[in-house]
């Protein structure tokens, strides 16, 4: 399964969760898949889709949370799966789509290759660490602790078009949908 199936997959059971997408690839595709304004798409932050999704949830408890990530960005931001774990908002759930690479910069490999990265949340303490497999998404997310579930699939990317939206145009009409 490609990245974009996964994407498809996901947006399956969202329905007016906030989400926060990993830069490059990974927004392009949720743009083409599901263009919503409840959607935040990163432009040039690798590493922090997770650190800003925990921002929103504990500013915003009332709203759930999913940030779809990859395991390259986990990877540059290690430091977020303490700090997300020791906040434990029950409104968030972390997706990371691991394909093996850091897509957005040419597909050159991780290190997730080598590591179990369900293992790793499991063993800083989430206790709602799954494999995308074993789930039920809608479940998780109304969860009552923060989840992180990964999400294995092939490299490679789609030849979703670029977002026609500037970064200003992105962050008003997010902010519009949180009606701040």
């Amino acid at each position: 399964m490609a990245r974009y199936e996964a994407i498809e997959d996901i947006m399956k059971s969202i329905d007016d969760e906030l989400i926060v997408c990993n830069i490059g690839f990974p927004s392009r595709e949720l743009y083409e898949i599901d263009d919503r304004d409840e959607n935040f798409y990163m432009i040039g932050s690798m590493g922090l889709a997770s650190s800003i999704g925990l921002g929103l949830a504990l500013a915003r408890p009332d709203k759930d949370i999913v940030v779809i990530d990859g395991d390259g960005s986990l990877l540059m931001n290690m430091g977020s799966l303490v700090t997300i774990f020791a906040a434990n908002p029950s409104n968030l759930t972390w997706i990371v789509i691991d394909n093996g690479a850091y897509g957005s910069t040419g597909n050159q490999d991780t290190y997730a290759q080598l590591i179990d990265l369900v293992e790793i949340a499991k063993s800083v303490g989430f206790k709602n660490s799954y494999d995308f497999k074993d789930i039920d998404l809608k479940e998780i997310i109304a969860s009552e602790d923060a989840s992180f579930i990964v999400y294995n699939t092939e490299s490679g990317n789609s030849k979703a078009p670029i977002i026609d939206l500037t970064p200003i145009e992105i962050k008003k009409r997010f902010m519009d949908a949180l009606k701040l």
